[in-house]
């Protein structure tokens, strides 16, 4: 019996390593798709589409080894609960890494024109950099089950919101003339950006639910 318990938590444990390597590829992903956005770089934007393939095989792969555990594990109570928020974890990362995709496709469509103006690449910037340091604060909750943490990446969302709202604010600046084009497409890059952010939450918020058996407040 104590065999199987062993076999069963390493499973656990190679499920929740994967879980943080996702957050890793993610990571990247957005670097490189923030990178791409404001240096109009189509070879980086290329790689970044090209490698939102190899994240979703991933979290595909680590879905199966979910259900594959659970099939045969049959695990009830705390355990059940972990691989069940586990399949939750990695849609969100996987809808993340999709979200830093179509970042990188706004530059691919806008090349060899950039799609940030001059005047919003501070705040494009910012976006971007709050993005990563989230997502890596959301890989060291997952492997460590830090609930101060996690409660820490929901205040972090707060600050990139507000960035959000200051990007918002100068697009309906009458002082600012952006044609509709160039409005459209900050509007979409920034509710990607905050989209994003939101998934690293709700993956943080998913482990305090897995520690405390509760959602924070």
């Amino acid at each position: 019996m104590a065999l199987i318990r062993s076999v069963f938590q390493d499973e656990l444990d190679s499920i929740s390593q994967s879980l943080v390597d996702l957050t890793e590829m993610v990571a990247l992903s957005m670097t490189n798709a923030t990178i791409a956005i404001l240096n109009c770089d189509l070879k980086l934007a290329e790689e970044v589409i090209a490698s939102d393939e190899k994240i979703d095989a991933f979290q595909h792969d680590i879905d199966t080894a979910i259900i594959d555990t659970i099939a045969r594990q049959q695990p009830v109570a705390s355990d059940l609960r972990a691989l069940v928020t586990a399949l939750r974890m990695g849609a969100d990362l996987e809808r993340m890494g999709d979200l830093s995709n179509h970042i990188a496709k706004v530059a691919r469509l806008r090349h060899p024109e950039c799609a940030i103006p001059a005047e919003l690449i501070e705040i494009i910037k910012s976006l971007g950099d709050y993005s990563v340091s989230i997502t890596k604060k959301v890989s060291i909750v997952i492997s460590s089950r830090d609930t101060d943490l996690a409660l820490e990446v929901e205040r972090d969302d707060d600050v990139i919101d507000e960035i959000h709202r200051k990007l918002i604010g100068s697009l309906v600046n009458p002082q600012m003339s952006y044609n509709t084009e160039k409005a459209i497409d900050l509007t979409l890059i920034g509710r990607y950006y905050e989209r994003y952010a939101d998934h690293a939450v709700s993956v943080s918020r998913r482990v305090y639910f897995l520690v405390t058996g509760k959602y924070p407040a």
